[in-house]
């Protein structure tokens, strides 16, 4: 017997009423035994507004297994056989074959709502995804501007085209995409994190150091953030308010290691050999091919006069290293030691 849920829901994607296809799955998922019908209306309707951790969230009750993934298939091939002319409908349908992992046919379907609903910028959106998949650059970019030029308050859309500018090196074009964002939604966090990091690549450390703070207004127990704005400060050499983000970064997230490598260096340029080497065997228990805390625990065994271990640490150190600055540092003091 079909859900009274599931008519309405269908009724919904059919005027595109994406708000009531939310409510009314939410509604339905709290049923027992409803099955993945609801979270993948769910898991729709939160990609459609670019809510992808809630989208994730929902995913392993709607596609998390073969069963489950068979069901929302039958539901999505009868819609597909009653509603051939519905671009809603194919945009479900997309989504589906995307989450699905099946690109050729998603492709297909979001090709098809851009001929039948030529005003949504939601076909779009989803294209541009496809081609940054594929590496097709142009492509996407092109693709998420013709989904800002439908709908100028795209947020998820803005965001993401600045992410593939900033990846480009295209500073002067991500920038604006971020600010036009927290134009829309000022408490955007992501929004103020990735602005925060266009402008420290400008070296503009100052204002991107105040957008880092206006993040972590919004979420304080945000512990990449702490991390992120632990750096810029020890960029500027304020080596006291980094390590107090590094030391929130671990109050938050003890398994943090790379705010535990860095504490490592405060401790090792003071002196403090012992609890230095505390921190980055910390970092290392979370990453054992941290190459920063092994170069760190080669220095200490380097001033302790055990040169064996010393070299071994500082040979496996730059193995790993991927960073060429730090290899660099690595070399040069290899050379300088050891000629």
């Amino acid at each position: 017997m079909t859900s009274s849920y599931q008519l309405s829901i269908e009724s919904a994607i059919a005027g595109g009423q994406w708000d009531a296809v939310y409510d009314d799955a939410t509604r339905w998922s709290e049923e027992a035994d409803c099955g993945p019908l609801p979270f993948f209306a769910l898991n729709v309707v939160c990609l459609l507004r670019g809510d992808f951790a809630q989208a994730w969230r929902v995913y392993p009750q709607a596609l998390g297994d073969e069963a489950k993934a068979q069901s929302v298939r039958e539901w999505v091939d009868v819609l597909k056989e009653q509603c051939t002319d519905s671009g809603y409908f194919a945009l479900f349908e997309g989504i589906f074959h995307t989450q699905s992992g099946l690109l050729d046919d998603a492709f297909a379907c979001f090709e098809r709502v851009v001929a039948l609903t030529p005003e949504s910028p939601y076909p779009h959106f989803f294209l541009a995804q496809i081609y940054q998949r594929q590496g097709r650059i142009d492509q996407t970019v092109k693709a998420f501007r013709e989904a800002i030029k439908r709908d100028p308050s795209y947020v998820a859309a803005r965001l993401k085209l600045g992410v593939v500018y900033q990846e480009q090196g295209q500073l002067e074009m991500a920038i604006p995409q971020y600010r036009e964002v927290l134009k829309l939604r000022p408490d955007e966090t992501v929004g103020h994190t990735n602005l925060a990091c266009a402008l420290a690549e400008q070296g503009k450390l100052d204002p991107a150091i105040e957008e880092y703070k206006k993040a972590l207004k919004i979420a304080p127990e945000d512990a990449e953030v702490h991390f992120a704005l632990g750096g810029l400060y020890e960029n500027k050499g304020r080596v006291d308010l980094a390590k107090r983000q590094y030391e929130e970064t671990l109050r938050i997230d003890p398994d943090f290691g790379p705010a535990a490598t860095a504490i490592g260096w405060f401790l090792y340029d003071k002196g403090q050999n012992d609890f230095a080497m505390d921190s980055f065997s910390k970092a290392l228990i979370t990453n054992p091919n941290d190459a920063d805390a092994i170069f760190g625990v080669g220095r200490i065994y380097e001033e302790k006069r055990m040169p064996e271990l010393a070299v071994e640490h500082y040979q496996k150190a730059l193995s790993l290293e991927k960073n060429p600055d730090r290899k660099m540092r690595i070399i040069n003091f290899m050379d300088k030691i050891f000629g």
